[in-house]
């Protein structure tokens, strides 16, 4: 079994120690994420796990003949070749397989069948072969198409040249060869930051089949806790270990940092009550021994430290001016760029204070949509009218294209910002990552990624009452994001946006606008809104999809315009839903238009009030009992995490391992240990299992 370890790994940059003593196994089908705030070192460690860069001290190990597959941020470029000659480039080491496997072949020729030479030699050959056949090298074909197609890439770019892609589609191809390489452990810098929702959902697939050990480092809450079941966190130059997926680790977490910050504030005023009697006694005769017995106090005191990550940031808008209950009216928007057509007959109507998530494929006009809507682009057919008062603000990923000159960040910020929000602005740019003397960089040294987050700051803080964002998460860590959600489900404006982070998108958005390309007939554009937020256009998606295959069928041919496909939540119609006609006149010039309900009522909208009342007091008494038995399961796992911890340690002391008696009850009980720890978290593996079919 192919693992990696590091062992009592150390690294300082200058005089500051980003790693201390850090211990990590990864093997056995390790299914882990690295966590920690910006700077903390995840970056740094997997390059160390990769073999990438050394460290100051302590060891690195990995099983003879395994292979490390490491996939960094950003940065990777592929010139001089297509895409499928790129794609082909992760078997090199195969070829030289095969070389070999054929030099072997020769050299078996001329030997006996009985020679110990013959069956060295038949050794190595089989493993070889094994090894030729376990990477899938003569089905490559179709595993380079599964891969690339999984990633958003279409047949026809595998023969364009790799340099004419733009850096999000570079590090997609990288991530390719990466994953086709198929290692044995496999170290993941952030895959997600160029990923659509739909590679995302295919990337989640592929890792749930993956038989070697993983390590993630991502920013999607989704999407780790989908795919891990155990949480690294570096914090303070230390590692630690969580069982549990990420949302589990954040609980018990958030317990532990609430303490973290309680015995902060307790020492705190140890050493203020300290310092304060130093500076009264400092020159008192009679007072000397105390005050020097405090000194000493105060010198040798672990301090404990709280980040700037730890600090809770919560931005305030400036209030919105008033607008009418309509905000925005789009009435037959169509759009092409050349022959295609990317939005047709597009009607939409945004009301004031809607959250509405726009959704869709790559290339189906979800930006095209955005832009329009924010007057940027004004090329386009139909009607788009906005209520009265109403101010857009618009956020795109090329915002950054406007960010520049000697200023620095703060200077920036502060003459951007309303006076009210002036002397906070070091905190809101905390927020977003602008920490320490960061706020003191000229605009014109920041990079992409620094210019979009700061782009996104200037946009929040403008007096505005229709925010439309394009991609906004990109670029914010969780921490950073759960700021922006926090103050965007405070804005009391109408926010209009896209995104590719299921766990913001779901947590957002109130109404969800599915732009695509119906499967049959022409493949033209259609559009469908959904009465609910992500989570329940993905419900609804999922029961269409079962029903059109249950009855072999599928979409309707075009033209196709969808209305009112899905209910509010409360199964009363919308009061800006079209009626439920089958069929309208067309107007001159204009093809046919069908309105089709997509999708039938809910099961449970047969059931009666009371049955609904008593099958949802149910579940609510279900969910409290599994909420309860997974805290219990989370508290025991943390005592028995400190209980393996503590046993580890023992077995380092001289006058453990030099005793076998002690050493050999030692390792017994951390045997115990750890069989209990393996069990618990079955156990709360389970209980997620439960929960999540409960919430069904």
């Amino acid at each position: 079994m192919a693992f990696v370890q590091c062992t009592r790994v150390s690294l300082a940059f200058g005089d500051r120690d980003i790693l201390k003593n850090i211990t990590l196994y990864l093997g056995d089908g390790k299914r882990a994420a690295l966590a920690g705030a910006n700077g903390s070192g995840k970056s740094t460690l997997m390059k160390i796990l990769a073999g990438k860069i050394p460290s100051d001290s302590g060891d690195r190990a990995m099983q003879k003949g395994s292979r490390v597959s490491y996939l960094p941020q950003s940065g990777i470029v592929h010139r001089g070749k297509t895409v499928r000659e790129e794609a082909e480039s992760a078997y090199e080491d195969i070829h030289a397989m095969l070389s070999r496997m054929e030099r072997l072949g020769s050299a078996l020729e001329g030997h006996s069948e009985d020679s110990i030479e013959t069956r060295t030699l038949l050794g190595e050959y089989h493993a070889l072969q094994e090894e030729v056949e376990r990477r899938g090298y003569y089905s490559r074909e179709q595993h380079i198409a599964e891969v690339f197609g999984g990633l958003g890439f279409a047949p026809g770019d595998m023969e364009k040249q790799a340099g004419t892609f733009s850096g999000g589609w570079q590090m997609r191809i990288a991530l390719a060869k990466v994953l086709l390489e198929s290692p044995g452990i496999l170290l993941l810098d952030e895959p997600t930051n160029y990923l659509d929702i739909e590679a995302r959902a295919w990337l989640e697939g592929h890792l749930s089949s993956f038989q070697g050990a993983y390590l993630l480092v991502s920013h999607d809450r989704y999407f780790l806790d989908v795919t891990v079941n155990e949480v690294y966190e570096l914090f303070q130059g230390g590692l630690k270990r969580y069982a549990g997926n990420y949302s589990a680790y954040e609980k018990v977490r958030e317990a532990e940092l609430e303490n973290l910050v309680k015995r902060y504030k307790i020492q705190q005023e140890e050493i203020a009550r300290a310092e304060d009697l130093i500076r009264r006694f400092r020159y008192k005769a009679t007072k000397a021994a105390m005050v020097q017995e405090r000194i000493k106090m105060l010198e040798k005191i672990e301090r404990i430290e709280i980040p700037e990550s730890l600090k809770k940031i919560h931005i305030s808008f400036p209030p919105p001016p008033h607008t009418g209950r309509i905000v925005l009216t789009i009435t037959g928007l169509s759009k092409q760029y050349g022959e295609k057509r990317v939005l047709e007959n597009l009607d939409l109507l945004v009301e004031s204070k809607e959250r509405l998530l726009v959704v869709g494929p790559n290339g189906a006009g979800k930006t095209t949509l955005l832009r329009a809507a924010a007057g940027v682009d004004l090329d386009y057919q139909g009607k788009l009218s906005y209520g009265s008062g109403v101010r857009t603000g618009y956020f795109s990923q090329d915002a950054a294209e406007t960010i520049g000159g000697p200023q620095s960040v703060l200077e920036y910020i502060e003459e951007k910002a309303p006076a009210e929000t002036i002397s906070r602005a070091r905190d809101l740019l905390g927020a977003f990552l602008f920490r320490g003397d960061d706020v003191y960089k000229s605009l014109s040294v920041l990079s992409g990624g620094e210019k979009s987050r700061l782009a996104l700051l200037h946009i929040l803080l403008s007096p505005v009452n229709l925010l439309i964002l394009d991609e906004p998460t990109n670029h914010l860590d969780l921490y950073s994001k759960d700021v922006l959600l926090d103050t965007l489900k405070s804005y009391t404006g109408t926010v209009i946006f896209v995104s590719h982070d299921r766990a913001f998108m779901e947590a957002l958005s109130s109404k969800t606008l599915e732009l695509g390309r119906a499967p049959l007939g022409e493949n033209a554009p259609f559009h469908r809104l959904f009465y609910g937020n992500y989570a329940y256009y993905l419900e609804r998606v999922m029961r269409e999809t079962l029903e059109n295959h249950h009855e072999g069928g599928g979409l309707p041919p075009l033209s196709i315009r969808y209305a009112d496909s899905a209910p509010p939540l409360n199964g009363a119609p919308p009061r800006n839903a079209p009626p439920p006609a089958v069929q309208e006149a067309p107007a001159p010039g204009i093809p046919p238009v069908i309105l089709i309900k997509a999708g039938q009522p809910p099961e449970d909208s047969l059931l009666s009030a009371s049955e609904k009342r008593e099958r949802e007091k149910k579940k609510q008494a279900a969910a409290r009992r599994l909420a309860r038995q997974e805290e219990e399961i989370l508290a025991s796992l943390e005592t028995l995490e400190a209980e393996k911890k503590t046993l580890e340690t023992q077995l380092s002391l001289p006058e453990v391992y030099s005793s076998g008696e002690k050493a050999r009850e030692t390792n017994a009980r951390l045997a115990g240990v750890l069989a209990a720890i393996e069990e618990k978290t079955a156990l709360w593996e389970a209980n997620t299992n439960e929960q999540r079919a409960n919430s069904k």
